[in-house]
This record gives C-alpha cells, structure tokens and sequence, in this order.
C-alpha cells in the first residue's frame, strides 16, 4: 500500500508542474531511468536483545531501478526501486535467519547543469522500507520478530556523465535512516533495536529520453 502511496506521490508531483514541463519539452524529454547495483553497508546500531546477540544485517549487493522527472533542467524528482530482497542477520552465534526487505524512496534533486557532460547532483527524501518474513529466526526458536515496516530520511550526491544526448554513466552514493524493534512473537513485548542506517554507494547506467 505505501509503495503505491510513494508512486502516487511522484504522480502528484509531476502533475504540479504543467507549465515548467511545457516548457521544458520544446528542449528535451523531462523523463529519465537509472539501472544501478548498490552495495548496501549496514552501520548496525543495537540495544536490548539486539546488543545481547549482536544482531547484525550482513552487507549485500542489491539491483536498483529508479525513474526521475525533471520539472526544470535543474529540479527534478527521483523514484527510488527495486524487487523485495532476502537480508541475512547474524549473532554472536553466527546466522540466525533471514528477513527481506523492500525499500522504496522518493527524493527531490538538484542537478548542476553548466558542467558539460559532468552532471552532478544532490537530493534528499524519505525512505519507506516494508520487512517479511518478520519471524524467520530459527536459530533463536522463532520467538522473536522484527516490527513489519520502517520510515526514515534519506539523502544523496551523485554525478551522471553524459557519453551522448542519450547515455550516461552514474555514480551514486545515499544514506539512509533505517530502524526496527526487535519484539517477542508471543505478547508482542519490545525486546530492542536494531538500527541499521545503510550507506548504498552504487554505480550505474543512465537514459534520458
């Protein structure tokens, strides 16, 4: 439901701008798509349960897909996608299940547009991420979960070199604040945090229409 909330809200945006995109479009094609692999860096923040066990999400590589519109050649609004991804958390006993996580976000950006080729750009927004399998923990006897979804900040600087009209390469790097309390299944009773917070350095493809 809030993925389809997020894509509404890049919806919305869009249509805010009727008379900069009339504008634009004598010029150029407002919309744009990135195809990137992400390297997701867990920072690992516990308390509770999760400090005891040292729970800890292992890093992973991740495919990203991500739709932009340019309202101006500088102001534009970035959908941030990929598919439900499998996340493997350790302990001090070593792993203890897997979760998955889908963690869509919509930035605004600012593009640097008097660079030539080199476009650089910085954005920030907010992250939405949904868990499942919020119970698979069978080293700890499935007693405890993690909470089903987490709402936080996000924030990014990246650059696009233009090889064509067309063409790019990216380069990306976003931050984002990214938590869930650890609860017992039976009674629900908040046992801890883990506070994952994740840089996501990634490099990429760019097409502009």
């Amino acid at each position: 439901m809030r993925i389809k909330t997020l894509v509404a809200a890049m919806a919305a945006l869009a249509s805010l701008a009727p008379i900069a995109a009339h504008a634009q479009a004598a010029e150029e094609n407002p919309w744009m798509i990135r195809v990137r692999a992400v390297d997701v860096l867990y920072q690992n923040g516990q308390t509770g349960v999760a400090s005891d066990l040292n729970l800890k999400a292992k890093n992973q590589w991740i495919p990203e897909f991500d739709v932009s519109y340019f309202f101006t050649k500088n102001i534009a609004a970035e959908l941030v996608l990929t598919w439900p991804q499998q996340v493997n958390i350790n302990s001090n006993m070593g792993n203890v299940g897997k979760i998955t996580a889908l963690p869509p976000s919509l930035l605004a950006q600012y593009h640097f547009t008097d660079l030539g080729a080199f476009k650089p750009y910085v954005g920030a927004g907010i992250n939405y991420t949904i868990f499942g399998n919020r119970q698979n923990f069978p080293a700890l006897g499935n007693t405890v979960q993690v909470q089903p979804s987490s709402v936080g900040f996000v924030g990014q600087v990246g650059m696009d070199y233009m090889l064509d009209k067309n063409w790019g390469l990216n380069i990306d790097v976003k931050y984002a604040t990214m938590a869930t309390n650890v609860q017992a299944v039976d009674g629900g009773a908040n046992l801890g945090k883990l506070t994952l917070n994740p840089w996501m350095p990634a490099v990429g493809v760019t097409y502009k229409f």
